[in-house]
């Protein structure tokens, strides 16, 4: 038995949960798939996966070996990886998701630079506001904007991404300046509502903690929608700083209780623990980190 193949074809089966999709990701016939988990299930004496027609997942012994084997095979990509890099400059396809406003307002400069500096990588970026699953859709990163909640995945945060609450000169002439955070509920807000608070928005000040929920006309999974509509006078918007930044330069917009500060959220790149230590993937966000912070050093928004 090939023990490595045949732990590659285990984890492969319980991070997608299928034979099928498995042998899709490895380039293996369903069948291959099944005499790998066989083999295995027969060397080790025990029952590793349920199975129906169309789903697998792992038995209480099974989980047990998968959180082993994806430390076991990481290890093994690492010396791979390690050995590879000693001797040639990284190269293959790099699947990298990131969100849509931070892809088009910030990250093609720093995509054509890393370019420039690994040339035999091929880049397949796709830009998405949806929660798409890194292992389930094959991605080797994925940055996200957020509050990470705990899972499996392996983040490193690359930077800070300031929030602030924006409205327009038009808009505060027309329903006043809030003051105070409790002053929000009676103004219009535009929110993103695809955060782990949701619509309700947290300030900060010398008074303490405000959370609070505002009614909402407009809710959209996308900032640079929510910062146009703020243009347009419909109402407050608590927007990352690097999609408002231009917009306040003109003074199409204004920020209102300066006081007050929204907890930042940060930009992490997200990367299965399988892919733990790829080299084309530590390049990748160890440049990220390195240009942002250079950016950031610089006032770049």
């Amino acid at each position: 038995m090939d023990k490595v193949a045949s732990l590659r074809a285990f984890v492969k089966v319980v991070e997608s949960g299928s034979f099928a999709e498995a042998g899709r990701q490895l380039r293996l016939s369903r069948s291959a798939i099944s005499k790998y988990i066989a083999d295995l299930e027969e060397s080790l004496g025990v029952q590793l996966l349920n199975r129906t027609t169309r789903h697998a997942s792992p038995t209480e012994n099974g989980q047990r070996y998968f959180e082993r084997a994806v430390v076991i095979l990481s290890e093994i990509e690492a010396a791979d990886q390690a050995v590879a890099q000693a001797q040639s400059a990284p190269r293959g396809l790099l699947r990298v998701n990131a969100p849509m406003s931070f892809g088009t307002m910030r990250l093609g400069p720093v995509l054509a630079d890393f370019m420039a500096r690994y040339g035999e990588l091929q880049l397949q970026i796709v830009l998405s506001d949806d929660l798409l699953d890194p292992v389930q859709d094959g991605f080797d990163v994925t940055l996200r904007i957020a509050e990470l909640e705990s899972s499996s995945l392996i983040a490193r945060k690359i930077m800070p991404v300031a929030r602030m609450i924006c409205a327009s000169p038009d808009y505060l002439a027309r329903h006043g300046t809030p003051k105070h955070p409790q002053d929000l509920r009676e103004h219009a807000s535009l929110t993103y509502g695809f955060l782990l608070t949701g619509n309700q928005w947290k300030l900060t000040g010398s008074d303490g903690d405000h959370w609070i929920q505002p009614a909402w006309s407009l809710c959209v999974n996308n900032a640079e929608v929510l910062r146009d509509v703020a243009i347009k006078g419909r109402g407050l918007a608590l927007l990352p700083e690097f999609i408002a930044a231009d917009a306040l330069r003109r003074g199409e917009l204004r920020t209102v209780l300066d006081d007050y500060s929204a907890p930042p959220l940060a930009l992490y790149a997200v990367y299965p623990p399988t892919r733990h230590l790829s080299v084309k993937v530590r390049l990748f966000i160890d440049f990220l980190v390195e240009r942002f912070a250079r950016e950031e050093e610089a006032g770049v928004q």
